[in-house]
């Protein structure tokens, strides 16, 4: 069974082709970093353009790749949600009018179950397990207890983990995408120079990392002779400190025993490297996709179609994108 998966939820713009929920038979994606980076984050309207005239060469670099005909795809699945409007609505028009033409069923995929599932695409982690999603637009955590069985245990209350990278990254005079960045300044930093605040909300598993960017901003101006090396770590280590102090707390408390990150921010490598550290000390497993599976792509987005594929959940050409959307179980 083949499904070609797209998704344009952002600003990449990806599309590939996986057999039967987990071999990668081609797996496209063409990034917009050079366009962005000049205003140091993502313009929607641009973006939007761009994935216009990207969508339909993406889509014919995957079915060359793999070799195969839309005679031979066996459904059509597409990102609806969440993530930029105007985005999104390239990837669904497509994808409904390369169903109705071809006649071939249509999925539809919550952008954050694609994230979430993408270690299948590598590995196959027994359930139950902590999820921690964190990327650009996203910092959540969940309970996963199979395939479309999803519980919501913390979120973001403002800015998430991703989006702050890129906003100090700004603010230390650095490009688009700050991740990257940051990640690479820090390596030559002091992460303990900096005693950063490490927001706690007492009573909830929830994240917030606005007044981090507000202290960092502060300490910029006050202190503008500081090495950016050493702000940068600093920074970072209080975004990983809270991150994996978070999903080792869900995982302790409610008795699991695996977590899985994904999401762009699961590739930083110090995060990486704590995560595993602390969780290991405490018996709990972590499981992380490799980094090109870590951000935006396509075939995260044809693994989690296929479950919904063999449960016979086909979407119809009323199908509209949303800008925000939870992920729920498939139950409800």
């Amino acid at each position: 069974m083949l499904i070609l998966g797209i998704d344009t939820s952002c600003d990449d713009t990806s599309a590939a082709i996986v057999e039967d929920g987990g071999k990668i038979i081609s797996n496209i994606v063409s990034n917009q970093d050079e366009i962005h980076e000049k205003y140091g984050g993502i313009v929607p309207e641009l973006a939007s353009r761009r994935h216009i005239e990207m969508i339909w060469p993406v889509v014919r670099e995957a079915m060359n790749k793999a070799n195969a005909s839309f005679r031979d795809i066996s459904a059509i699945a597409v990102s609806h949600g969440p993530g930029l409007i105007g985005s999104l609505l390239v990837g669904v028009c497509f994808a409904k009018s390369l169903s109705f033409v071809n006649k071939i069923p249509l999925i539809a995929i919550n952008h954050l179950e694609g994230h979430m599932l993408s270690i299948f695409l590598e590995a196959t982690p027994e359930f139950p397990f902590v999820a921690l999603v964190v990327s650009g637009g996203h910092t959540n955590i969940y309970i996963v207890n199979g395939f479309g069985q999803y519980t919501e245990v913390g979120r973001t209350r403002d800015d998430a983990a991703g989006e702050a990278f890129d906003k100090v990254s700004k603010l230390l005079g650095f490009g688009y995408p700050g991740g990257p960045v940051i990640d690479a300044l820090s390596l030559k930093g002091d992460p303990s120079a900096i005693n950063f605040p490490r927001a706690s909300i007492r009573g909830c598993y929830d994240f917030s990392f606005s007044g981090l960017k507000t202290a960092v901003l502060n300490y910029i101006k006050k202190k503008p002779q500081t090495p950016k090396e050493d702000i940068a770590a600093s920074f970072q280590a209080a975004v990983v400190d809270v991150l994996t102090d978070r999903a080792v707390e869900v995982a302790t408390k409610k008795g699991i025993n695996r977590i899985v990150l994904s999401g762009g921010v699961s590739a930083n490598s110090a995060l990486r490297k704590k995560i595993k550290l602390v969780a290991e000390e405490k018996e709990i497993d972590v499981l992380l996709p490799s980094p090109h599976l870590c951000t935006d792509n396509a075939a995260m987005i044809s693994l989690a179609a296929f479950h919904h594929f063999i449960n016979g959940n086909i979407a119809d050409l009323s199908l509209n994108p949303k800008a925000y959307m939870p992920l729920v179980s498939a139950d409800g």
